[in-house]
């Protein structure tokens, strides 16, 4: 099938052409029928499907007939979690629209009221909103919802994690009752079922496979830890090695996030954080700084991550496991991107040993366990089984792939981790049982 054949508007079926796209994905060939239709749909898809398209190009397709209500509000309104996915939706649909040149514009968190005023103080086409400052609009009375013609609800899972549930509510009850609704969710699990059973009317159901096996280019290694100074111990012998050129590091917490990336930069590597408490423009010139070159390591919580797009990044490493085992899916693509090959590692520890259990049962496989010579864990988190039970040849010593020779525990300029300093005879460096495997040295299988 191509777009042609999905009964797109020329102008737009002109300006997919111009982004070099001819051939649907799988979820927009599903979705994009049902929603043209009228139909309300609740769709299950991962990040990186083509989701976006998916409701963007039919919500176009409503726009080239005109509306019949008066008034200012918007006719499409689309919800996402994050300043940065509702800024990839809003550049889809200007991209899309290009034809048709749709008003369109953002209502987001972080960003000047002032300009939220003044886009709204006209009729609207298109809105693209994080739920919070979309409320704020509603309860302030500069934004009506009177014409919405149709809703879309973007990684709606994301939105009810992230505690959005009475937000969305709120925007749900001063919206029409004949709206379409569309709804993108990576799970369906009893929260959003519920959600979905609230919202939609006689919902289609479009359902695509978790892609967990679309990760072939990156090499994924675990590391189990005793603690958070083992932690800091391994992540600062890790990031000296001259092949990881630019990583992110994905933390628990916001302020998990800054504290980690001030004690990188202290001990001389070059890294800022990335997450929900930051203003937008501080977003953008992190991201940007990232993009340059100038930072090299990018501390960053899951929601800030969320739809993250930068070249080159060499490798992603798991300070803190997440709570959900799709974030893990989802943050080990941010390398390996564009048939490059990239390397994950994962940190846990035992009151993480839950979240591992479900990453693996999500992923399918077992992460290959892997140690650093002197930096061995005390800690085991999976029971023995013979020989081919403990962890795989895959450790990296001092002084190999991972670095120059030198003290674990100390930083490129010598100095140790705050906080790190070790309880009398607790010395990395002693010897243990546990055996100490040699790392060899190899790009990741293709």
């Amino acid at each position: 099938m191509t777009f042609a054949e999905l009964g797109l508007n020329p102008a737009i079926l002109s300006a997919i052409n111009a982004c070099g796209y001819t051939t649907p994905t799988p979820i927009q060939e599903q979705s994009i029928p049902l929603v043209m239709a009228g139909h309300d749909v609740i769709a299950t898809a991962q990040t990186g499907t083509g989701k976006t398209a998916a409701f963007v190009l039919p919500a176009l397709e409503r726009l080239t007939v005109k509306s019949a209500l008066p008034g200012k509000g918007p006719r499409i309104l689309v919800l996402a979690p994050t300043r940065e996915l509702a800024g990839q939706v809003m550049e889809s649909a200007r991209g899309y629209g290009r034809g048709i040149r749709p008003r369109c514009g953002s209502i987001l968190g972080g960003m000047p009221y002032r300009e939220q005023l003044r886009l709204l103080s006209a009729p609207v086409d298109i809105i693209v909103a994080t739920p919070g400052r979309l409320v704020d609009h509603l309860e302030r009375g500069s934004i009506r919802l009177d014409r919405l013609e149709m809703l879309v609800l973007d990684e709606a899972d994301r939105m009810l994690d992230m505690g959005f549930s009475e937000d969305i509510n709120k925007i749900v009850s001063s919206a029409p009752k004949d709206r379409q609704t569309v709804m993108f969710t990576a799970t369906l699990d009893g929260a959003i079922a519920r959600l979905a059973e609230n919202m939609l009317r006689e919902p289609k159901r479009v359902e695509l496979a978790v892609r967990t096996d679309s990760h072939a280019l990156i090499e994924q290694r675990l590391h189990v830890t005793d603690n958070l100074n083992h932690k800091k111990e391994l992540l600062d012998h890790l990031v000296r090695d001259v092949e990881l050129t630019r990583a992110i590091i994905f933390s628990a917490t916001k302020r998990d996030a800054d504290e980690l990336s001030r004690e990188l930069s202290r001990n001389g590597f070059p890294a800022a954080s990335l997450h929900g408490d930051m203003t937008q423009m501080a977003r953008n010139k992190t991201i940007e700084r990232m993009r340059r070159g100038s930072i090299r390591l990018l501390v960053a919580t899951d929601v800030a991550a969320r739809g993250l797009d930068v070249n080159g990044v060499s490798h992603v490493i798991n300070f803190d496991l997440p709570r959900f085992a799709e974030d893990y899916v989802h943050r080990i693509g941010r390398t390996g991107r564009a048939g490059a090959t990239g390397i994950a590692i994962s940190f846990a520890s035992a009151s993480e040993r839950n979240y591992l259990e479900r990453i693996e049962r999500f992923i399918g496989k077992k992460l290959p366990e892997q140690m650093i010579e002197g930096l061995e864990p005390k800690t085991t988190l999976r029971k023995p089984a013979g020989r081919s039970g403990g962890p795989r040849k895959g450790g990296v010593p001092t002084g190999g792939r991972f670095g120059k020779p030198g003290a674990p525990g100390k930083s490129s300029n010598g100095k140790p981790w705050e906080k790190s300093a070790k309880p009398a005879g607790a010395s990395r460096n002693s010897p243990r049982h546990e055996p100490v495997i040699e790392y060899r040295s190899r790009r990741p299988q293709v």
